[in-house]
């Protein structure tokens, strides 16, 4: 089993780099900030899905990372999550990784047999909970328990599975436990997240992270779509369940709530950075594929081969519309009739396929439906192998400058930076 604890900063950034060519880029960002007084921990992060279609191994994210920080002199920590792993996967992460986020969305609802045990177990939770932080007590009936623990205590049981399994074949290698449970329907109330919360803690999971499901959508790509009051509300209140979770039930002290973000959710880091200074808390927010479109924008702003390439890419995702949305049928939402035609798209000049995609929603050239189409179009630079790869590497100077610009001024300058009051 785990030897020793392997704590993650407060404040931590997961960031994609699908064809592991941006690391330095992305790091430059998180050395920006740390010449700033603020220490953003990276946390490169890549999915098993996205290891399969790129045909790369999880060992790959770890050379590109440990290139960065040599080159840049990075003395803080840094991780490799394998990211949205389970028992059918995470196998071929162990040896690379040292941030693992177990997901059992899929194992919410499923029986557990044990729901009676763990409400006898827990009578503290059907007194009324003055939790700080929330304007009303917490008042669970045992019905209500026993119904939560329903829903929630297998996905808890197979989160202690998966970690179990990966202490003991890590050797005694010290790592990072994160939970997640936001690819599900609908967002965990603060009586629901206590509940899990007390199941995980009786899995004896070390857990230093918990990504649950918040309100609103969060499409890959785009802004968050929703009500950005309500969601302050609920992340606030997540942030006092946690806290009051810590004491109660003898969780790491530094366990945070996690955003996964799928990339670009501007108008919710305000509500998260005031929340933050608030309270003290530490946040881990997932950027997705926000380096992946920087790329494309880089190689768009390069102009010659690399513009010719990314009208390329552009023009085959157009075509592949239908089965490159498919898996990310729950996280997007693309109007085809907003879409550009690709013989439209091939008589634009670099500036104009720039605009349509960088994320600049006050631009009124933005088109939301090609991005989302584009996010999840790295599938097709998957195909093209060497070609793509080595475009990038000709094309460096635009898209490092475009990866770190994005990562620095539009994720972690609002997120940590932004004004005298920000969090410091």
């Amino acid at each position: 089993m785990e030897s020793s604890p392997l704590e993650l900063g407060k404040f931590s950034l997961g960031v994609g780099d699908r064809f592991a060519h941006q690391a330095k880029a992305q790091l430059e960002a998180c050395r920006k900030a740390a010449s700033l007084g603020v220490t953003v921990i990276p946390v490169w992060n890549k999915s098993n899905r996205e290891h399969n279609v790129i045909r790369s191994e999880p060992a790959s994210v770890r050379v590109a990372a440990e290139q960065a920080v040599r080159a840049l002199g990075w003395k803080h920590p840094y991780h490799v999550d394998a990211d949205h792993i389970n028992l059918d996967s995470v196998n071929r992460f162990l040896d690379s990784s040292d941030f693992f986020t177990v997901d059992v969305a899929a194992a919410i609802g499923r029986e557990s047999g044990r729901v009676e045990s763990f409400a006898a177990k827990h009578p503290e939770l059907v007194a009324p909970l003055c939790v700080p932080g929330i304007g009303e007590p917490l008042r669970i009936t045992r019905q209500e328990l026993l119904k939560i623990a329903a829903k929630y205590l297998y996905a808890a049981e197979e989160a202690g599975r998966i970690y179990r399994h990966i202490a003991e074949h890590r050797d005694g290698r010290p790592f990072i436990t994160e939970v997640s449970m936001d690819e599900t329907d609908t967002p965990q109330t603060p009586a629901e997240l206590l509940i899990i919360l007390a199941a995980l803690a009786d899995e004896r999971i070390p857990l230093q992270t918990l990504a649950p499901k918040f309100t609103g959508r969060f499409n890959k790509g785009v802004d968050y779509v929703g009500d950005v009051g309500r969601f302050e509300r609920e992340f606030s209140d997540d942030l006092a369940v946690i806290a009051h979770a810590k004491q109660q039930y003898r969780l790491p002290e530094n366990l945070k709530l996690s955003v996964h973000s799928g990339s670009d959710k501007f108008s919710i880091y305000g509500p998260i950075r005031r929340a933050l200074g608030k309270t003290g808390a530490g946040v881990h927010v997932k950027t997705a594929g926000t380096t992946w479109l920087e790329e494309l924008i880089g190689l768009a702003e390069a102009g010659g081969e690399g513009l010719r390439l990314a009208k390329e890419i552009y023009r085959e995702a157009y075509f592949h519309l239908d089965a490159l949305s498919e898996p990310y049928a729950a996280v997007i939402d693309i109007d085809p009739d907003c879409l550009p035609l690709p013989l439209e798209v091939e008589c634009w000049p670099s500036e104009q396929y720039v605009a349509a995609l960088r994320h600049d929603p006050s631009n009124p050239s933005f088109n939301r439906d090609l991005r989302q189409l584009l996010h999840v179009g790295y599938k097709i630079a998957a195909t093209m192998g060497a070609r793509y790869l080595k475009m990038l590497e000709e094309c460096e100077e635009p898209i490092a400058r475009n990866v770190t610009y994005n990562l620095f001024e539009r994720h972690l300058c609002p997120l940590f930076l932004a004004d005298a009051g920000g969090v410091q």
